[in-house]
């Protein structure tokens, strides 16, 4: 390789690694925004899925955002649950069953839907909208982990999903994974490359 080229390879990768630890950075503050936030009471809060099972039980940052979901209807700030989530290809389990069982079994009894079928985030949104409006929902708090929230937003305002009813608001959800690791978690880490993904593919 010439020296012209390594020299444009290196600041090719410069540029990355800039473009991924400002996004990083812009994830963090915003988490911890979000994170002080409470929500004004909504009909429902839609609890966005994650990897089903982790080394045999349960995954702590699925439970974790269903526990937050569960707390939210306890403090009178949503009436109801929906849990979206498909299969997983890891384990084959379906999200929004593991979420709806670990639901029942911290005591939650009222009403819950589930969308069973999707598997990104966008997905998550743009299914989950049908059964909401069916049910009536005008207002939605969205749960998911605090890192996930940034990107959750706009794709709720590109797919048209924000639009769709009167309110929508956004929880963060201090999982176990989150307390343990915070943005040193793998799927914070990952965050900011799924960001420029969707930009890429244009949401």
């Amino acid at each position: 390789m010439s020296r012209r080229l390594r020299r444009l390879a290196l600041i090719g990768t410069l540029a990355v690694l800039l473009v991924y630890g400002a996004l990083w950075l812009m994830l963090w503050r915003d988490a911890h925004v979000r994170l002080a936030r409470t929500p004004q009471p909504a009909d429902v809060a839609l609890i966005l899925g994650n990897r089903a099972y982790r080394h045999g039980e349960p995954n702590p940052c699925l439970t974790g955002r269903v526990d937050a979901g569960v707390a939210l209807v306890q403090a009178g700030l949503a009436r109801q649950l929906l849990m979206s989530g498909g299969f997983d290809k890891e384990d084959g389990r379906n999200e929004s069953e593991v979420m709806a069982a670990h639901a029942r079994s911290i005591g939650y009894d009222g009403p819950l839907l589930r969308e069973p079928d999707s598997q990104t985030t966008r997905e998550n949104l743009v299914l989950s909208q049908p059964l909401l409006q069916a049910a009536g929902v005008r207002r939605v708090i969205v749960v998911s982990e605090p890192y996930h929230l940034w990107r959750t937003e706009r794709l709720a305002g590109a797919s048209g999903f924000a639009r769709a009813f009167d309110s929508v608001q956004y929880a963060a959800a201090p999982t176990r994974c989150w307390e343990q690791w915070g943005m040193g978690f793998r799927g914070a880490l990952r965050e900011p490359l799924a960001i420029i993904n969707n930009a890429l593919h244009g949401f």
